[in-house]
């Protein structure tokens, strides 16, 4: 069961390249199965924490796994939405390119800072994986934008901000940092309290 956690991150890291496959070569008839891959991934993303706290092996190194991983992930579903509807992402250009130019900033911030990449796994970054998720349901699925792919640029922005700040805000590197309010608490010497919500 130790191990399992690894697994599952590794399984996730796989489904990348097979995502970018489907959507370039095969194209039109991969949807569905894209789809289903992508709820795959999240189950694996959601279990591969829960197991780790569960068999006690979560550390920063399992952490900064799964966040690396989880951006392979996400950025293989933004190709393959961009694969199988150029069009309709050309024209949601603005909306990428602040989306894109938010995490590169975030990862700039940070290596600045603290000669390491993000690891925050923050709240509203939760939330906005949750809207990622909605808005390739419909960019993958239906071939919309629409509502969906709004929402996930706003929340996408702003849990962007909130890590940001969390990163300006912290005293020494960390990960699990649920909010930039916790790393003020941090910050003013509080110790951080363990939450399986958060982490």
């Amino acid at each position: 069961m130790k191990t399992l956690p690894y697994i599952l991150i590794s399984l996730r890291f796989i489904l990348a390249p097979v995502i970018l496959s489907l959507s370039y070569f095969i194209g039109e008839k991969s949807r569905f199965l894209i789809l289903i891959l992508m709820y795959f991934g999240l189950l694996t993303d959601i279990f591969d924490g829960i197991i780790a706290r569960k068999t006690g092996v979560s550390s920063e190194k399992l952490r900064r796994l799964d966040s690396q991983t989880d951006m392979v992930f996400w950025l293989s579903l933004g190709f393959a939405a961009y694969f199988l509807n150029p069009d309709l992402i050309k024209d949601e250009w603005i909306g990428v390119v602040i989306i894109l130019g938010m995490e590169a900033l975030c990862y700039i911030v940070s290596w600045v800072k603290f000669g390491k990449e993000t690891c925050t796994h923050a709240f509203l970054s939760k939330m906005w994986g949750l809207s990622l998720l909605v808005a390739f349901t419909y960019l993958i699925g239906f071939q919309q934008a629409g509502w969906s792919f709004y929402l996930s640029v706003i929340l996408g922005f702003i849990a962007h901000i909130d890590v940001i700040m969390i990163i300006l805000i912290l005293p020494k590197w960390q990960y699990d940092v649920p909010s930039s309010y916790h790393a003020w608490k941090i910050r003013k010497g509080k110790k951080r309290r363990k939450s399986v919500l958060f982490n």
